[in-house]
């Protein structure tokens, strides 16, 4: 399930990118999750754990990923129990943050309103321990809180 706490949390990671740069696996890169994740968030292609292949910017390595796809594979790969903040992400990774938290319990820090519009929706609010089960009651609690 998707955990959401409104504003900063004692121990978050604010800038997932750089924690992204210390921390990541090769292993995490080549997986088929990480593989989708960053064909449809940066429309790059995983050619080894140390070359992708942009159409933007040519042959890059995990360290040019865009900020949110590092957020995406750090909220699918670290078990360190690290809470992180997900707006480091665009509303593109929205689908892909409840995609993972379907396979695990995930809490991420929200600076903003992410477009969760999708249905069905289940996202539990740690600031009112509410959950969730439309857009518009995830708008309706999360404009108190940003």
């Amino acid at each position: 399930m998707l955990h959401i706490h409104f504003g900063s949390m004692e121990g978050e990671i604010y800038d997932p990118a750089t924690y992204f740069l210390n921390q990541y696996d090769d292993e995490w890169i080549t997986s088929d999750l990480a593989k989708e994740m960053v064909r449809d968030v940066d429309r790059s292609e995983i050619i080894s754990s140390r070359v992708i292949d942009s159409p933007v910017l040519g042959p890059i390595t995990p360290r040019e990923l865009s900020g949110g796809v590092k957020t995406l594979i750090l909220m699918a790969f670290d078990d360190s129990g690290r809470i992180f903040n997900a707006s480091a992400c665009g509303d593109n990774c929205a689908k892909w943050i409840l995609e993972i938290a379907k396979t695990k319990d995930l809490t991420v820090t929200l600076h903003n309103i992410m477009k969760f519009n999708f249905s069905p929706l289940e996202i539990h609010i740690l600031n009112t321990g509410e959950t969730v089960h439309s857009f518009r009651e995830y708008v309706c609690t999360a404009i108190d809180y940003v």
